[in-house]
């Protein structure tokens, strides 16, 4: 398998004023990203909305990303607790190329870690692709530590974990007991700590406009150079922090607006940002995004 290391853009979607996919602004956003210096993406995960959309427009956005991506590498999220369109989406994540293919746990219905094993299982079958775990269970309400993560791991149908906890000790356990298997960091805000704790790259949303800063600090961390990983790291973090003031999905997209792109609101029942919220992001993110 190729080397699948990396920092990787978990992508927006841009949508027009009728709720439709703007492929335009979507291969515009690939584009930009290859150009900051992305390994790859992460494709129709929970930054794209994609919970909130058809297994058709799933896959409309899958086709657009892997007609402009080159030669990145390509992990598809076909998560759904509708497992029925999660297997419609593994089987053409497989058809159009993708890499590897990735998945929140089946969630709301309380599943058994019996039952969210073997959803896993067909669904890496179903794609005959790796498999890789979306792990973010302060979002999907699935507690998983270091035995459950161990038994997909220790799998060969499983290519390691999106890990999205601030529990770096279980991520430590995991890396450590199978060090041949990815772990990607989830929280943009905790990627330098991660990548301490041994996570091989992060996958994140405020990558679709900062990618270069967590490029940077990856190559700063693989240096030895950590005192100024810390300092790029505090930039994001600056940043970040005002996004979590307003609503990180919400404020992500009319950062992509002010730079000039054309994303238009997430879909309700998101809220759109107010005038003073877009005031707020011109000051205190536009100028720090480059520097």
């Amino acid at each position: 398998m190729r080397d699948m290391k990396g920092i990787y853009t978990a992508l927006l979607t841009p949508f027009t004023a009728e709720g439709k996919i703007n492929e335009k602004e979507l291969e515009h956003l690939v584009l930009h990203n290859l150009r900051l210096g992305a390994d790859g993406f992460y494709v129709c995960g929970s930054t794209a909305e994609a919970l909130m959309l058809s297994c058709e427009e799933r896959k409309q956005i899958m086709r657009i990303v892997k007609d402009c991506a080159g030669n990145a590498n390509l992990i598809a999220h076909v998560g759904s607790v509708n497992e029925r369109d999660a297997t419609a989406l593994a089987r053409y994540a497989k058809e159009l190329g993708y890499h590897l293919v990735s998945s929140v746990a089946p969630y709301y219905y309380k599943f058994t870690s019996a039952e969210i094993r073997e959803y896993y299982v067909r669904l890496a079958e179903a794609a005959s692709l790796p498999m890789l775990v979306y792990h973010i269970p302060a979002f999907s309400g699935v507690a998983m530590g270091v035995a459950e993560l161990g038994a997909f791991l220790s799998d060969d149908r499983f290519a390691g974990i999106k890990y999205t906890s601030n529990d770096f000790f279980t991520l430590e356990q995991c890396k450590t007991a199978f060090p041949e298997k990815l772990v990607f960091n989830g929280y943009d805000e905790m990627l330098l700590s991660g990548l301490a704790m041994g996570a091989d790259g992060g996958i994140g949303s405020t990558y679709n406009f900062m990618a270069d800063k967590f490029v940077r600090i990856r190559s700063l961390f693989g240096a030895g150079r950590i005192d100024e990983a810390r300092r790029v790291q505090q930039e994001a973090n600056r940043i970040i922090a005002v996004l979590c003031r307003i609503g990180v999905m919400q404020a992500e997209k009319e950062v992509m607006n002010q730079l000039g792109f054309d994303f238009g609101d997430c879909l309700p029942p998101f809220g759109r940002v107010s005038p003073e919220e877009k005031d707020l992001i011109a000051r205190e993110i536009i100028p720090y995004i480059t520097k």
